[in-house]
């Protein structure tokens, strides 16, 4: 079977999250993606927990399939050796060190460009490579907090609040997926690599969308509502009889039809609440009507409901309820793959369905230096020189 990024080699010089989830979406898509590391394995990940399968992380399982796995001493002349071989075979090169971390190891990018020209050159890290924030490390929840986003989540009474996960490494790891593509077709052109200065605080600064947009040209500072929508109304949870669940209307139509459903079609011609801008206006007296109208039914009566009329529904769903969704089961996003020491492992799989070159899962999230003898021996290295590199500790 073919794949849309096959023949494509990345060396993958990253760990924890936003660079190895990026790698991750790249070895799905069929690219050769070697994670290097130091010897005994240096992703943190490995250790996050629990929980752990057999001593594997779940942590580390949810960004590594897909991959080989090298470790080399970095600091070592024999390891810088190894690096530079597998740079002029790459195609990519990926690395979430701080800033200047790469010059003083000699694997910066103007050195690794002078090596293979091709190369295309994946930098993430905090703040970025230019800048005063430059050198100040990077965590998600430091940038959730300066980016804005904790500012607008949560309401009045909880304070700021971050997102359940780690949004601004997903969202830095998919920016860096699409400017290594991106890249790489120019490179089709050009016949030139360039670098990619990535940031997870411009990342999650261009995720303010209609927030930033509305401060940048009301000059309002937003506020926290909570499950509420800045533009439109009703757009937000409701308690049913049994449980909480989410109405979601964007436009005039939809609010009509959930007027009906509810038993009160002349809410959508009162002119309080006829168009969104006046919903919005007046959104305080809308919510307790409609609230009323809710609590009179279960859950599962109103999503009937909802999506036979055609109003936008979803239930507020626990993990343990999402993993035994009928949808996600037919569009296969829950995987189940062999692990050498954790046995089954459950993944959740790609969103990337591509009609003829799809997403694959091709290898289990590989154990420290797993294949650190296949590569070497790839690159020329001979039995006794692999044996001595390991004596050594520069493997």
């Amino acid at each position: 079977m073919s794949t849309s990024l096959e023949g494509i080699r990345v060396l993958d010089l990253t760990r924890v999250l936003a660079g190895p989830y990026c790698s991750m979406i790249l070895g799905d898509l069929g690219a050769e993606v070697i994670k290097v590391e130091a010897p005994g394995g240096s992703d943190d990940t490995r250790k996050w927990g629990p929980p752990f399968q057999e001593g594997v992380s779940a942590y580390y399982i949810c960004t590594n399939r897909n991959k080989k796995s090298i470790t080399v001493n970095l600091k070592s002349k024999k390891g810088k050796e190894i690096i530079y071989k597998l740079v002029k075979r790459s195609d990519v090169v990926m690395h979430n060190f701080k800033t200047g971390t790469m010059e003083r190891l000699g694997l910066d990018y103007k050195s690794l460009n002078d090596i293979n020209p091709r190369i295309v050159y994946c930098s993430i890290t905090g703040f970025g490579e230019t800048g005063p924030y430059q050198h100040l490390p990077g965590y998600d929840f430091i940038i959730q907090a300066m980016s804005g986003l904790m500012s607008i989540t949560g309401d009045e009474q909880s304070g700021p609040q971050k997102l359940g996960i780690a949004i601004t490494d997903v969202l830095t790891g998919l920016y860096a997926c699409i400017g290594i593509q991106s890249a790489l077709i120019e490179r089709e052109k050009s016949g030139k690599g360039q670098m990619i200065d990535l940031s997870l605080y411009d990342a999650a600064v261009s995720s303010l969308i209609n927030i930033g947009s509305n401060y940048l040209m009301s000059g309002d500072v937003p506020e926290r509502l909570g499950n509420h929508h800045a533009n439109i109304v009703p757009y937000q949870t409701f308690y049913s009889s049994d449980g909480e669940m989410v109405i979601a209307v964007g436009n005039d139509r939809q609010f009509s039809s959930l007027c009906k459903l509810i038993d009160y079609p002349e809410l959508s011609e009162d002119p309080l609440f006829k168009t969104n801008p006046d919903r919005v206006a007046h959104r305080q007296q809308l919510t307790p009507l409609l609230q009323k109208a809710f609590s009179k039914q279960p859950t599962a009566y109103w999503k009937d409901l909802c999506h036979k009329e055609g109003v936008p529904f979803g239930p507020i769903q626990t993990i343990n309820e999402l993993v035994e969704d009928p949808q996600l089961k037919a569009r296969n996003m829950l995987l189940t793959a062999l692990h050498p020491k954790a046995g089954e492992i459950r993944m959740i799989g790609s969103p990337l369905n591509l009609s003829r070159t799809p997403t694959s899962l091709f290898a289990h999230p590989p154990e420290p230096g797993e294949h650190t003898t296949e590569i070497l021996d790839a690159l020329g290295y001979s039995e006794e020189e692999i044996k001595r590199m390991k004596h050594d500790q520069s493997i």
